[in-house]
């Protein structure tokens, strides 16, 4: 059978077309299952902190008695000791009470609203842990790895990333190296202190693993190492993992002389001749993160707390690991988990309590009553233990629930 030419021509260039795009769509489907295959390790880890913690409140009804003597605890120590602050207690993931009193700021007479914004202190530790956890459910890093894994001339040898989380690493005050070898004008930032490190002459305490000495420095390091891990500044990691997935809309982390001041955020004060309220300024270690500068809300700190406990941000793993006392080389138990004090007497009360500035902050889980007690103050109030003490009484004695 005779095939004209013209078509014998087009039937050549088609089968031609059909080969060439074959032969670039394959390679391209094969990149996309490249890309599949780079998921975290565990995705329900990522998959867990997707929808925004939903706050729930007892009804007035049931909490009528807690508030009443909440209400009067707090004018109290208001008036007698000068408490400017925030209260939140939550009782089986539900509100029962969250109520604030005295000045945001003192010149303009204002008041604080639910919204005011508190510095965290070393609250902020647990933030720093959660992210090393978070990493490392990735298998983006291993616990057992030393910090010269990251920076290598980092001059503290045989430092784990286990012996920051628990205070085990015997490093010297990042303090003292910032005040008095750092010759900048400008406050340093975490990597600027970093490079610093090996020609500093500070020297450690002791060998690595030996005891616990609770260490500011090993919490900057660990964030220097999410950092470098996640190519991430410190306040992106956190927010894009943590606090817009749990609907943390007013908490960040803030340098000083980094980042702008946001509205709402609160300055730590003192009182000066027992009267007058002098505002704090920033210093030479303000622009340090991972072992305070966390800001946040009792509302937000709940959602994190709620979150946290429920292992809707990290595995429920990750997080027994958090609560777990620590060890020293040699065995003896320490009274630290991962970014929480663990109480010596009582393994269900997991807590923090931070002291910066001015800002006196606390968050206590009393996991046995599945009890949240948090309290944020920004006048330099020194009586975290007794506020929470009292807290814990009122609640347990008139809630019924």
């Amino acid at each position: 059978m005779n095939i004209p030419s013209k078509k014998i021509i087009f039937y050549i260039v088609s089968v031609f077309c059909i080969s060439i795009i074959t032969f670039f769509a394959l390679p391209t489907q094969e990149k996309k299952n490249d890309l599949d295959t780079t998921t975290p390790t565990d995705p329900q880890v990522e998959l867990k902190a997707k929808n925004p913690i939903q706050v729930e409140y007892y009804p007035i009804e049931t909490t009528k008695k807690v508030h009443l003597k909440l209400d009067s605890l707090l004018q109290r120590i208001h008036k007698r000791h000068d408490f400017h602050g925030a209260v939140l207690v939550a009782k089986n993931n539900k509100i029962v009470y969250q109520n604030q009193v005295g000045y945001a700021d003192f010149r303009k007479r204002a008041p604080l609203e639910e919204t005011s914004i508190f510095q965290l202190a070393s609250v902020s530790k647990q933030f720093t842990a959660a992210a090393i956890m978070h990493l490392k459910e990735q298998g983006k890093i291993k616990l057992s790895d030393t910090v010269n894994q990251y920076f290598p001339k980092f001059p503290y040898k045989h430092v784990t990333i286990k012996n920051l989380l628990q205070h085990t690493a015997g490093l010297p005050k990042y303090f003292w190296i910032a005040e008095h070898e750092w010759e900048k004008e400008k406050a340093p930032t975490n990597i600027d202190l970093i490079k610093v490190l090996p020609s500093s002459k500070a020297r450690r305490y002791f060998r690595p693993g030996r005891k616990f000495d609770y260490s500011n420095t090993g919490y900057f390091v660990l964030a220097s190492i999410v950092e470098n891990v996640s190519g991430l500044s410190f306040n992106t990691y956190l927010k894009e993992h943590f606090f817009d997935p749990l609907g943390m809309k007013n908490t960040f982390v803030y340098r000083f002389q980094v980042d702008s001041i946001r509205k709402n955020q609160l300055i730590g004060y003192r009182i000066y001749r027992g009267w007058r309220h002098i505002k704090i300024r920033g210093t030479v270690n303000d622009a340090i993160v991972g072992d305070k500068n966390v800001y946040s809300t009792t509302k937000d700190l709940f959602k994190w707390s709620y979150a946290l406990n429920t292992g809707k941000v990290l595995s429920k793993e990750s997080v027994k690991q958090m609560y777990t006392r620590g060890k020293t080389k040699y065995g003896r138990k320490i009274p630290y988990g991962f970014g929480f004090r663990i109480n010596n007497a009582n393994d269900q009360k997991i807590y923090h309590y931070g002291k910066w500035n001015g800002f006196s902050t606390s968050l206590t889980n009393y996991l046995d009553n599945n009890l949240v007690v948090i309290v944020l103050e920004h006048t330099s109030y020194n009586s975290l233990k007794y506020i929470n003490r009292k807290i814990k009484k009122i609640v347990t004695d008139y809630l019924n629930v």
